[in-house]
């Protein structure tokens, strides 16, 4: 989909006004872009995966919205004209900056990849497992012939593969792999963990996600590392839509708004029968997943603890006899959450693994 990039260039001490004066205009989302160092402890919350590199910070600051095709010319000069007076009212207490406003023509699927692309470098993660992205970087290591090369070919979707949570969920796929096991992987975002899973030696492995650009990408990354879909599939959906066992859950915990929050963008796939846990259906084209429903011997979700929390109460349908549940994006500040609430729906914990603040879950139904 295209989309209009409204952009305003202002300065730092604008931005909550304006942020603000555009929320009231019926814009539901913005993006703030400034240089402003970040200190340690933001950066260590953060869930990000590659280097942050700022310009000099000079006191500057752009808001862009992203407007859909609602917005026509007239509508976009009406937001232009009354924007344009807002600055000239601000102009009165605070520095406006340049004030200048633009509005272009973007997609969500070329300027991300682009932008991820200026950073993404090929990476060694463990052993024999190497991330080679399609950016012409060179590095530093040694291609070895028993290396499994991960090519990257679209990081349209979440997740380039070098966050410590990354590295541990398929450190724990490699111990718990079983010869031509099947991998269900929850949230694929690039499909990072799938492929990865498949070169380590599933047999099988599923990758679902929310987001359609996130299938598109992990198909797309999939063939570039020279897997069928004999070996991996991926479809789309939301493993907690409609699910009234997790609804309830949430309500008596209080955490409903938390994983409303949690789950937008983050990559769940799912079904929406809660009679039929294993019904999914494609978001996009509105149809039954075509991917069968099935246990796997390994399920590994690598999203968040707000989302893992009610996550655990579903993943038991899709686990066969003795399988394993990787669960990670976890901080450690959410670890003790996380396992009380792997422990009270009757999963065994079997191994905690830990990366700088980032924690990584191993557990199986009793």
């Amino acid at each position: 989909m295209i989309w209009k990039k409204f952009t305003i260039e202002t300065s730092l001490e604008a931005v909550d006004i304006l942020s603000d004066f555009l929320s009231e205009q019926g814009i539901e989302g913005i993006q703030i872009e400034d240089n402003v160092p970040l200190t340690e402890e933001e950066i260590k919350q953060m869930f990000v995966d590659i280097p942050l590199i700022l310009g000099e910070d000079d006191g500057s600051a752009k808001i862009s919205c992203f407007l859909d095709d609602s917005f026509d010319d007239k509508r976009i000069e009406e937001l232009k004209v009354l924007v344009t007076n807002e600055l000239k009212t601000i102009s009165q207490f605070l520095q406006i900056g340049s004030g200048k406003i633009s509005v272009e023509n973007t997609s969500d699927d070329s300027t991300w990849n682009d932008k991820f692309k200026e950073n993404f470098k090929p990476v060694r993660l463990f052993d024999d497992l190497v991330i080679m992205p399609d950016t012409g970087f060179e590095y530093d290591f040694e291609i070895l012939p028993q290396d499994k090369i991960i090519n990257i070919k679209s990081v349209t979707a979440f997740g380039t593969g070098t966050h410590e949570t990354t590295k541990l969920c398929l450190e724990q796929v490699k111990n718990n792999m079983t010869q031509n096991g099947s991998v269900f992987d929850i949230g694929c975002g690039s499909g990072i963990l799938s492929i990865g899973a498949c070169l380590l030696g599933a047999g099988y492995v599923h990758g679902l996600d929310i987001d359609p650009q996130a299938v598109k990408a992990s198909a797309i990354n999939a063939e570039a590392s020279g897997l069928g879909s004999d070996r991996i599939e991926f479809s789309c959906g939301n493993l907690l839509a409609d699910n009234r066992i997790a609804e309830n859950y949430l309500a008596k915990n209080d955490n409903k708004k938390r994983m409303e929050k949690a789950s937008i963008g983050s990559g769940i796939a799912s079904p929406v029968n809660p009679d039929n846990a294993a019904m999914m259906v494609d978001i996009k084209l509105g149809e039954a997943d075509p991917i069968p429903a099935r246990r796997y011997d390994i399920v590994v979700a690598n999203i968040l603890a707000d989302v893992i929390i009610p996550l655990s109460l579903v993943v038991p349908d899709y686990l066969s006899e003795n399988g394993i549940f990787v669960a990670s994006g976890i901080s450690d500040k959410k670890e003790s959450e996380v396992l009380d609430a792997l422990i009270n729906n009757g999963y065994e914990i079997l191994e905690i693994t830990r990366e700088n603040e980032w924690v990584c879950i191993v557990s199986r139904l009793v």
